[in-house]
C-alpha cells in the first residue's frame, strides 16, 4: 500500500466528504470523521492496517464549491501539512447551475473551476507525498442526463489536472455506473447526489483500491 507508518491523511471536499464531521476538524472518538466514505476509509485502514497508525482527518464541508475551498485551502490544508491529500469538489459547481438556474452568483462554470483546481493542486504538490484527486459524479445511469452530462465534463476537468501534475485518479462515476448496471439510482442515493451507506462504501472501495490497500491481508 501507497500509505506508510504513521502518515497523515487528509480529506478534503463538499457534504459528501462533511457527512456531520466534527467541527473545527473531523477526527477523533465518536464518529469525529463523519457518516460517510472518510468513516469508512478510517476504520478499513484500522482493521487491516492496525501497525501503520494512519491519522485521517476529515475536512469537508457541505455546501461547498472549489471557489469555497481556494479561501480555506491555506488553513485546512497547508498548515495542517497532510503526507497525503484527497480531494473530491465539484458536485456543487455542477448542482448549483441546475437547481438554482437563476442565481448565478453560486454558480462555478469549467473554466473556473479547471483554473481554481490547477491553482491549489500545484501550490499543494511539492509540500505533500501524494495527492488524490477524485471525480464528482452523479449517480444516474442515464448519460444522456442533462446534470450527469455535465458532471462528466468536470470529471474530465479532474482527470486533466491529475495527469498534468502526477496525482492519483480516482473515477468515482465510473465505480457507480458499475453498480448502477444492478440498481436503480434512488437505491444509491435518493437525490442521486448523496449517497447511502452503500454508495459511501462504493466511493470508499474506489479510493482504497487507487492506493493499493489489500483487502484480504492476514
Amino acid at each position: 500500500m501507497k500509505l506508510t507508518k504513521g502518515q497523515k491523511l487528509i480529506f478534503i471536499g463538499d457534504s459528501i466528504t462533511d457527512c456531520e464531521r466534527n467541527r473545527p476538524a473531523g477526527e477523533g472518538l465518536f464518529g469525529a470523521l463523519g457518516k460517510g466514505y472518510v468513516g469508512y476509509v478510517d476504520a478499513l485502514l484500522q482493521a487491516v492496517y492496525p501497525e501503520l497508525g494512519i491519522r485521517v482527518i476529515n475536512m469537508g464541508t457541505s455546501g461547498h464549491t472549489v471557489r469555497d475551498l481556494k479561501q480555506r485551502w491555506q488553513e485546512d490544508v497547508i498548515e495542517r501539512k497532510p503526507d497525503w491529500l484527497v480531494v473530491m469538489i465539484g458536485t456543487n459547481d455542477v448542482w448549483r447551475q441546475y437547481d438554482t438556474p437563476f442565481i448565478p452568483d453560486g454558480h462555478v462554470y469549467k473554466e473556473e473551476y479547471e483554473q481554481t483546481l490547477q491553482a491549489l493542486i500545484a501550490q499543494t504538490k511539492p509540500l505533500a507525498q501524494g495527492i488524490v484527486l477524485m471525480t464528482p459524479f452523479y449517480i444516474e445511469s442515464n448519460a444522456q442526463d442533462a446534470m450527469r452530462a455535465t458532471m462528466d465534463e468536470y470529471g474530465d476537468i479532474v482527470r486533466r489536472t491529475a495527469e498534468q501534475h502526477g496525482c492519483l485518479f480516482v473515477d468515482t462515476q465510473a465505480a457507480f455506473n458499475k453498480v448502477l448496471e444492478q440498481l436503480y439510482a434512488a437505491t444509491l442515493a435518493w437525490d442521486r447526489v448523496h449517497p447511502t451507506a452503500a454508495g459511501h462504501m462504493v466511493l470508499a472501495k474506489a479510493f482504497l483500491k487507487e492506493i493499493g490497500f489489500e483487502w484480504d491481508r492476514a
